[in-house]
């Protein structure tokens, strides 16, 4: 048995960060088990990102070249595969309400700038305990099925039966997805993606033309004071609980259950996602967090180490700084009946996490937030229903009879 490490988490209460540097990266091995995990998120950093970069006009390469910045930091400070995926709350109401990319940014500067402040002061557990899980788990079927809705309609928007962008070209992307489910060798999403980069050229040969080796780095792209006040309530506020459970509550239990040597802390990822977007989202970086789906999905792939998201990053950052700029032509042009099915999946994903709520109060309340957002259309006035009688039931206003059928 090799020898056991100690746990980086000693070195930061020391305060010896060298020491805790270098005792994080001998955690990290690089093999082909580590490159094959290393992929296990693209499932849903890409459909977002294409799909965020297609209908909104975000920054194709500045929002992957601070993913993979992130991805290399990610893997300095923690010594498992944790994953850098996009706040999914603020990319599934960009995509379904069409929010122009400085509201998109000042969504994601607003949120992370209220997870920080929950680290610092260690409120964040606080306010777990505070929101129902339920209503949580409503939110992200809500916005799971937005999702859906949104790549149906993208697939039937392309009102053709037969060619390069059509219901044909969505029905055979939609098998592939199946067929590759389970795939550890070729996530689905990455072969739609190349897929969808092919039929990009297929139809327009001309997209190629300016795709070439030039030296792309983000740019200076501050949203306006409008935008924070106009993103806060429909994309900022839903975000805030998922970012609370999923991306620092569950991802910390998750590390605990999959890496009990080394689990990841509360307080110190509730920092590393409030620094994330403090920093890129005035250079137009697409609002990002950590997150237990992406932890486990890149852990069922094979990474064990953080030397996969070490490899990620650095694979990102080099596609950003050689192509970045350039790859924006192909998003502009890629194919939505292939985007569609992507983003539909991505959203079915989303809304299978909520299948933990087997009660009947917490499904009864799962589902209120759920049908509140989508009937009202507004995210924000949906969970305030739900967290309403989330709290009524907590509080014994009135009970559900758990026996009944």
């Amino acid at each position: 048995m090799g020898r056991q490490l100690p746990s980086p988490d000693a070195a930061e209460r020391t305060g010896r960060w060298p020491a805790g540097l270098r005792r994080t990266l001998r955690y990290a091995r690089l093999d082909r088990q580590e490159i094959a995990g290393s992929l296990g998120d693209m499932g849903t950093f890409l459909p977002l990102l294409v799909g965020m970069a297609a209908q909104n006009g975000l920054d194709f390469g500045a929002a992957l070249f601070f993913a993979g910045l992130f991805n290399i930091v990610t893997g300095l400070l923690f010594p498992i595969p944790m994953a850098v995926q996009p706040m999914k709350a603020i990319a599934a109401v960009a995509l379904t309400e069409g929010l122009r990319t400085p509201q998109i940014l000042a969504a994601g500067i607003s949120v992370s700038a209220v997870i920080l402040l929950l680290g610092v002061t260690g409120l964040i557990d606080w306010l777990n305990r505070a929101i129902p899980k339920s209503v949580v788990r409503g939110l992200q079927l809500a916005l799971g099925l937005s999702l859906l809705m949104k790549g149906l309609q993208m697939v039937a928007g392309t009102r053709v039966a037969v060619g390069p962008d059509s219901y044909l070209t969505g029905i055979i992307a939609g098998v592939a997805v199946l067929a590759l489910f389970s795939s550890r060798t070729a996530p689905a999403a990455l072969v739609l993606f190349l897929a969808g980069i092919g039929i990009a050229l297929w139809k327009q040969p001309a997209a190629a033309a300016g795709v070439g080796l030039r030296l792309s780095l983000p740019v200076w792209s501050a949203p306006g004071w409008a935008d924070f006040v106009s993103s806060f309530g429909r994309a900022a506020l839903p975000q805030i609980p998922l970012t609370t459970l999923n991306s620092v509550i569950a991802v910390c239990a998750l590390s605990s259950d999959l890496f009990p040597d080394r689990p990841a802390g509360p307080r110190r990822v509730a920092v590393s996602v409030g620094l994330m977007n403090l920093v890129s989202g005035w250079f137009g970086g697409m609002p990002m967090c950590h997150g237990a789906g992406g932890l486990a999905g890149q852990y069922r792939f094979g990474a064990r180490t953080n030397g996969s998201i070490l490899f990620l990053g650095t694979a990102k950052l080099v596609i950003a700084v050689l192509f970045g700029a350039s790859l924006m032509n192909f998003c502009r042009v890629f194919p939505e009946s292939v985007l569609g099915v992507m983003l539909g999946f991505s959203g079915i994903e989303l809304a299978l996490v909520t299948r933990d709520q087997n009660r009947r109060a917490d499904a009864f309340v799962m589902l209120l937030t759920a049908g509140a957002c989508l009937a009202l259309g507004n995210i924000a006035l949906g969970f305030g229903l739900g967290l309403a009688l989330g709290w009524c039931l907590r509080l014994g206003a009135f009970r559900l009879d758990e026996s009944a059928r």
